[in-house]
């Protein structure tokens, strides 16, 4: 106990200590909410690595999804790698770095507002962002309360309150800045701790070959496979449909995700871009792949403490039933694990939060004229405020809340991934065509939630993205086009020497 409360006393500190030697990287809006834009590679790589993976991912996905599907929930890893990661920064990093900077956008609901020259649409992508965040964020803390009473008999609401108020102490102190290094350092503490689990797991098992054997002996009960041993060990496990949409959900919607594509928009350059996709796709593998791999053994766990009183299984308890044979020192490495995806994870929602409620709702709608003080003030008490409201709604989850953290991707993926991607790279794509995406990604999640036309809330948030992806070209050819100099200037910004010419703000290398 002694040690695992070091490892956690440790980890406090090193989180608050950045916070406070980054406070002079958070004097105004632009380095508080992006930097200054001048990011490296390792750091928006990291950023980006440790937002995308939190505990939602290590113990609730990993372990419902290795449940299903055996060993063939590492495609779900190697996914979210290649197509969420490599893919995302190939085809958005470069275009969404130079295109918000060119338009000085700071949040997705400022790009929206001015790539397409309506605050209607900036006032209702914040408004999306706002409602689905919230349980996104309430969600992170589900993975923690076992793990915690696993390995301490301190209590879930303790360790909750504490995780979101030493979480929201270097927020506000460091801003982007301290979020990005503190994402740094815990990415680190993943990387490790994913090795060493995975290593002790299987070692309990009597070895990688001896766990795959016992696992190809256990029978399917996935009605298509009839009860055939092996189900769980082959190359697609046995429900390789549903699988897919999980696949596409993890992965894609990365693409649309706000708190995501943020971090495009603060890295420095462009070789800067380069260096971080081959960082970021590296680091995906280790551990989404990692995590997805360990939660495919999950069935060689099978003991009462994973089932609910309705017979039903708890997919949260597989992964923490997993871990609770491992010595002392390992279980601390986890709890430091899981902690560091949650607040990198939570880090990265609330200042996405705040931000865009400050400069997209708030700024010019309710207040006139903010300055940059009042602005830094009124973002750093919304970040008070989210996670007070992310920390209540964890403690006691309404029905309705559970139900929304199940839809929080597909709605904003499915809302937000087309017009993003059509909206840097073609020109034609319009206004009405942006709000028929916002209307139909959080039309088919939403309604799902309530009349179950599509099974699975995970595949109803892959059809959202998939019909964003035609729904917009198709609406944009048949509605009024904006002014055709307009569109022209913005794409301008792809020309070279658009920035030296525009006299835009760029690192020293840049500018020369």
């Amino acid at each position: 106990m002694a040690v695992k409360l070091l490892l956690l006393i440790i980890f406090f500190a090193v989180m608050v200590c950045v916070g406070v030697v980054s406070r002079k990287h958070a004097s105004n809006v632009n380095d508080f909410v992006l930097g200054g834009r001048n990011v490296g590679p390792w750091l928006t790589a990291f950023a980006f690595g440790t937002s995308y993976f939190s505990a939602v991912v290590f113990v609730g996905y990993a372990g419902q999804f290795g449940w299903k599907y055996g060993l063939a929930s590492t495609w779900i890893g190697l996914g979210n790698a290649f197509l969420g990661s490599l893919l995302a920064w190939v085809v958005l990093g470069r275009r969404t770095r130079i295109m918000t900077q060119h338009i000085q956008a700071a949040t997705m609901p400022d790009f929206f507002g001015k790539r397409f020259n309506s605050n209607a649409l900036r006032i209702a992508a914040s408004a999306i962002v706002f409602i689905f965040l919230i349980p996104y964020t309430a969600s992170l803390y589900n993975g923690l309360s076992r793990l915690f009473g696993m390995a301490f008999d301190i209590p879930y609401t303790a360790c909750v309150v504490l995780m979101a108020t030493l979480t929201g102490v270097y927020v506000i102190l460091g801003g982007y800045m301290a979020t990005a290094i503190n994402d740094f350092i815990q990415g680190i503490v993943m990387i490790g701790g994913i090795i060493a689990v995975i290593a002790a797991v299987l070692s309990g098992q009597g070895g990688f070959m001896e766990a795959v054997g016992k696992l190809a002996q256990l029978e399917s009960d996935i009605p298509v496979t009839q009860g055939q041993p092996g189900a769980f060990t082959s190359f697609f496990g046995p429900d390789p449909l549903n699988l897919l949409g999980v696949i596409i959900l993890t992965s894609l919607g990365t693409w649309g995700l706000p708190q995501m594509v943020h971090k495009f928009y603060t890295i420095k350059n462009e070789k800067a871009v380069k260096t971080g996709t081959v960082i970021s796709t590296v680091f995906a593998v280790i551990i989404s792949g990692g995590c997805y791999f360990l939660g495919g053994f999950g069935r060689l766990f099978d003991d009462p403490a994973i089932y609910k009183a309705d017979g039903s299984i708890a997919y949260d308890a597989i992964i923490p039933q997993m871990l609770s044979t491992l010595p002392d020192i390992l279980i601390g490495v986890v709890v430091i694990l899981v902690l560091s995806a949650s607040m990198s994870t939570l880090s990265s929602l609330v200042l996405t939060s705040s931000s865009t409620l400050t400069l997209d709702f708030i700024k010019g709608n309710i207040v006139k004229e903010m300055d940059e003080k009042k602005q830094l003030l009124v973002m750093r008490v919304l970040i008070v405020f989210f996670i007070a409201i992310s920390v209540v709604l964890a403690l006691d989850p309404p029905t309705f809340i559970a139900q929304l953290m199940g839809i929080s991707w597909g709605a904003l993926a499915g809302a937000f991934l087309a017009p993003f991607m059509y909206g840097l790279f073609w020109k034609k794509t319009t206004p009405l065509a942006v709000w028929a995406s916002f209307i139909s990604g959080v039309g088919i999640t939403v309604s799902n939630m309530y009349f179950k036309f599509i099974a699975s809330p995970i595949n109803a948030g892959a059809v959202a993205m998939i019909v964003g992806l035609v729904i917009v070209p198709v609406v944009s050819l048949i509605t009024p086009k904006m002014n055709e100099k307009k569109v022209n200037d913005i794409f301008a910004c792809y020309d070279e020497g658009v920035y030296v010419k525009r006299k835009v703000a760029l690192p020293e290398e840049e500018r020369a």
